[in-house]
């Protein structure tokens, strides 16, 4: 399965940041790896407002098929669990699947968090954006937001999917041990995505006349 994957993580004081580092005001950083770029109409949602004490990052991967396929998965707020494979089991709370709904996901035994509580910011079928912040549960993932974007890719009928987001540093971890404890969870649930969305696409072309 070809993929592409690269990895992005803030520092202390990063020089991609849009304006200064300051202690007491949160800065604007946009975690993007250099040669990696994403239409104008959604660029924007990958700027996030990073205080001292976050970090903040990106994964890109490249899928094998074609963009509406790809989104048909991602954008199932209710179903998280079908790639993210960390994920046991996710339930409705509030809403019904439109911006503002929360979910409650429960994680897999052995991982460091029990449950989630997670609340949908952005859902745009057109330019297929989906953004959810987490606001509660038992977990150490403490006001985490993450934007993901799909896009065509520049050679055949691919995808490539941007995922980026920003997350408290808990007590006693470094800002890398964090971005690389986070990275490691993206990284691991968009490959899921691609070999998952690969396969459809196969299935999808061996049914088509």
């Amino acid at each position: 399965m070809p993929s592409s994957l690269q990895l992005h993580r803030a520092t202390a004081t990063p020089t991609s940041s849009i304006g200064s580092w300051n202690q007491k005001q949160a800065q604007r950083f946009f975690p993007l790896p250099c040669g990696v770029s994403v239409p104008d109409t959604v660029a924007t949602h990958h700027i996030h407002a990073m205080g001292p004490n976050q970090c903040c990052s990106a994964v890109v991967q490249a899928i094998e098929a074609p963009v509406e396929t790809v989104w048909s998965v991602v954008r199932r707020f209710d179903n998280p669990q079908a790639y993210k494979h960390f994920l046991k089991s996710c339930n409705v709370i509030v809403g019904d699947g439109n911006v503002g709904t929360l979910r409650e996901v429960h994680v897999v035994s052995g991982l460091p968090a029990g449950s989630s509580t997670e609340r949908l910011e952005i859902l745009d079928d057109e330019r297929h954006v989906l953004s959810f912040s987490v606001v509660g549960g038992d977990h150490r993932l403490t006001n985490y937001r993450s934007v993901t974007t799909l896009h065509p890719s520049s050679i055949g009928n691919g995808t490539v999917v941007v995922e980026s987001f920003v997350v408290d540093i808990p007590p006693g971890n470094t800002r890398e041990d964090t971005c690389i404890f986070v990275d490691t969870i993206v990284r691991c649930n968009l490959q899921s995505l691609a070999q998952m969305a690969e396969n459809m696409a196969r299935r999808e072309n061996l049914s088509s006349p």
